[in-house]
């Protein structure tokens, strides 16, 4: 088996750990918490990753598009979605706070400097650039980007919000397949 492979198998566990200390343990700074989490997986994947480095960052400028393009659309299905689940669900609108309560732990500014900086690319680095990448070398585009969406929704059950588990589901199963291992 790969290397990278077995990295893979042996870190997924990790990640459910991680956020079960995010998301179950009252103690410390939830932002600080998931910072450090999807930083530690992250600096797994690209050390595990360490040969294909110079491939993985090329930077070419319509990346910045299909970036943009892909945040745009991502952020219309979560405003579509939270108003369907509004309607749905009448549990939806206090789940949909809850995510948010925990923002008097840090100052607003802090958490958006941190979630683009750090926390997004993290979460992007480790599980599409590392799991995902992996799982479709290994499986095929349709089985590995599934199955990343499968466990990256998984890993937020332990949050025992619906809506947090929801919102990675989706996240995950349609940004996926914009990066199943194909190079642009």
């Amino acid at each position: 088996m790969n290397p990278s492979l077995r990295t893979v198998y042996a870190t997924i566990p990790a990640a459910f750990v991680l956020w079960f200390f995010i998301f179950a343990l009252p103690v410390g700074n939830f932002w600080l918490k998931l910072t450090g989490s999807a930083s530690l997986l992250a600096a797994i994947g690209l050390i595990s990753s360490r040969n294909e480095l110079k491939a993985l960052f090329v930077f070419k400028i319509r990346h910045l598009w299909v970036g943009a393009l892909s945040a745009l659309i991502l952020y219309g299905i979560f405003w579509v979605g939270k108003l369907a689940a509004n309607l749905l669900f009448s549990f939806a609108p206090g789940q949909i706070e809850s995510v948010y309560a925990s923002k008097t732990q840090l100052d607003a500014v802090w958490i958006g400097l941190l979630l683009l900086f750090v926390m997004g690319p993290a979460e992007e680095i480790y599980w599409r650039g590392f799991v995902q990448r992996r799982l479709t070398g290994r499986y095929g585009a349709t089985v590995g980007v599934l199955a990343t969406a499968v466990v990256y929704t998984l890993v937020h059950v332990v949050s025992l919000n619906f809506m947090l588990v929801a919102l990675p589901g989706s996240a995950a199963s349609t940004g996926g397949s914009s990066s199943s291992g194909r190079r642009t």
